[in-house]
């Protein structure tokens, strides 16, 4: 996994004391098996793939979805590039993710994830919408699984995820809440893309490796917002701490 150089989320590592001296030695566990994963995304979309649930089969091309790599907005004042998640919720209940593989871990150990997650988001704040408000309703969500998070089909014909991400505003067994994608901007009308930051910093995700020691990351938005989301994820951290018997 190629890494890049963080940038402003560095700064906000060195003020909660999570930072190394740079992107390049991120990744290089520690005597105590610490893992520090930082994704940037100028280049490629580093080996994440994207998804979505919580609609009806019939409904799945009413939800126009697009995952790719695009350069974040020029209004948020930054440059580089960003995984982009976008689609519209037809259900009341859309679960857009992004899941990624982590190996090399201590088998069936359970480990602490920390996130800081970096974004552009156009969900202004305080403005009401369909279903719910376009910022407010809209949950993010980060966790992990000891089995790859993928779309199922059941029996009934919707489509769901195979792993417990919980509901809205609720958190599951393989996800918690990390607010909501509102980004201060109180223009209801034509909202500029504003760049936001999200972490569970003293409220840490606990998961259990498989037997090989892999877990796979898991990021999404669950939107009780009745209309489209459309997000550029700009820089995932994740600090990986083996939690000690």
């Amino acid at each position: 996994m190629a890494l890049h150089r963080p940038r402003t989320l560095l700064l906000l590592s060195l003020l909660l004391g999570l930072s190394t001296a740079c992107s390049e030695a991120l990744d290089v566990p520690d005597a105590a098996g610490r893992r520090d994963l930082l994704f940037a995304f100028d280049d490629s979309t580093q080996a994440w793939t994207a998804s979505f649930t919580d609609v009806s089969t019939a409904q799945a091309s009413d939800v126009g979805f697009v995952f790719e790599r695009r350069d974040v907005p020029a209004e948020t004042g930054s440059m580089g590039g960003a995984l982009f998640l976008s689609g519209k919720n037809v259900s009341d209940d859309l679960f857009m993710f992004l899941t990624h593989p982590v190996s090399d871990l201590r088998p069936e150990a359970q480990y602490s994830l920390t996130f800081e997650l970096e974004l552009a988001s156009n969900a202004p704040s305080g403005c009401t919408g369909v279903g719910g408000a376009p910022g407010e309703s809209v949950f993010l969500k980060a966790g992990a699984a000891s089995v790859q998070p993928e779309r199922v089909t059941t029996s009934a014909g919707a489509y769901r995820l195979n792993v417990d991400k919980g509901d809205q505003s609720m958190g599951g067994a393989n996800a918690q809440v990390l607010g909501d994608i509102a980004n201060g901007s109180t223009d209801c009308a034509t909202p500029p893309y504003r760049r936001i930051t999200r972490d569970n910093h003293g409220n840490s995700f606990r998961v259990t490796s498989d037997a090989q020691g892999q877990l796979w990351l898991l990021l999404g938005t669950d939107s009780g917002f009745e209309g489209t989301t459309s997000l550029y994820f700009d820089t995932i951290r994740v600090v990986l701490e083996p939690v000690q018997p």
